[in-house]
């Protein structure tokens, strides 16, 4: 009996200390750098809100949190990667509304979108896209744009971050509710897009408010119409798609950060928190706003329901649009 109740005694010890280590290593995560892929090329509109995010979470953390660009396949190549990479909370994903769109558009996508991830937090939210043309184009409302296209079919291109892509997308639904023709010029990143929008190499573009709202700003591009329910407070002056009598063309975009599935929970709710923390300090929340977003700031729970949403939208999006994946 006495030997019985020295084992028991033993089983109890070690279960305790095993629940002490769990815990201990639940509370020191992260113990060094976190790996945090965006699948853009830089200076993207992830870049804008992404990387001062970061700063912060290392700050919070005392651990890096490197910003690590790996662009490619409209962004399916970095995504891959995190797919496929330890399910530590090491490395992360940083993405936009194109992990949505990739899924219904790509047809061999080398991970399942919806069921290799796990929600962190939804980051932020857009206005929507904003339909920029170069300057020299002579049409400068959203009317005149479509008499132009219906005049020269297929004469004007628009280029994208990637076919997929919610810039791409943005333009297909155009095409569809107007009636017109423009030639879509994919592209590896948005910044690639938009150098070539300058250039005079494309005439149209259809990119975040916090990529492009500078360039509006000074006048190097012209703002035609807003893809959203709402006009912009940074731009109060550019109507709506909805106000022409597109309420069709409404892409709303966002911004958020996953792991990959299999991720311990403890740590998932770790990140969320001090993302959560962090999104609602003034100096992060102006520069979100100042970029043309709304801050969130969502629970794993509530982004997931969002994902759903915003899944079954472009679903419904594409299929209006006559998109076929390829």
């Amino acid at each position: 009996m006495r030997r019985l109740f020295r084992v028991t005694g033993l089983v109890a010890t070690l279960q305790v200390l095993a629940s002490a280590a769990h815990a201990q290593r639940t509370e020191d995560y992260p113990i060094r750098a976190v790996r945090v892929i965006v699948p853009f090329s830089p200076g993207g509109p992830p870049d804008v809100i992404g990387r001062p995010l970061l700063q912060k979470l290392s700050e919070a953390f005392n651990q890096p949190f490197v910003f690590d660009n790996r662009p490619g396949a409209s962004g399916a190549l970095g995504t891959e990667i995190v797919a496929k990479s330890a399910k530590d909370g090491y490395t992360l994903l940083y993405t936009t509304g194109s992990h949505n769109t990739n899924t219904l558009l790509i047809k061999k996508l080398p991970y399942d979108g919806r069921r290799d991830f796990l929600p962190i937090s939804q980051i932020t939210l857009s206005y929507g896209q904003v339909m920029v043309v170069h300057p020299s184009l002579p049409a400068k409302t959203l009317p005149e744009f479509i008499a132009l296209a219906k005049k020269r079919p297929g004469s004007l291109h628009f280029g994208s971050a990637g076919v997929g892509n919610i810039t791409h997308l943005h333009g297909e639904m155009l095409m569809a509710a107007a009636n017109i023709k423009i030639t879509h010029v994919p592209y590896k990143g948005a910044s690639l897009a938009q150098n070539d929008l300058l250039g005079g190499h494309i005439e149209v573009m259809f990119p975040s408010i916090s990529q492009i709202g500078p360039l509006i700003q000074s006048k190097r591009v012209r703002a035609i119409a807003l893809g959203g329910p709402v006009r912009a407070p940074s731009l109060p002056d550019v109507p709506t798609f909805a106000e022409h009598g597109f309420s069709q063309v409404d892409t709303p975009g966002w911004q958020a950060m996953w792991a990959p599935a299999g991720t311990p929970r403890e740590r998932i709710a770790r990140l969320n928190t001090e993302i959560v923390r962090v999104l609602k300090t003034p100096d992060m929340r102006a520069r979100i706003e100042e970029s043309g977003l709304r801050p969130i700031g969502s629970t794993p729970e509530e982004f997931a329901a969002f994902i759903e949403r915003d899944f079954a939208f472009f679903e419904k999006a594409i299929r209006a649009a006559k998109i076929e994946p390829q």
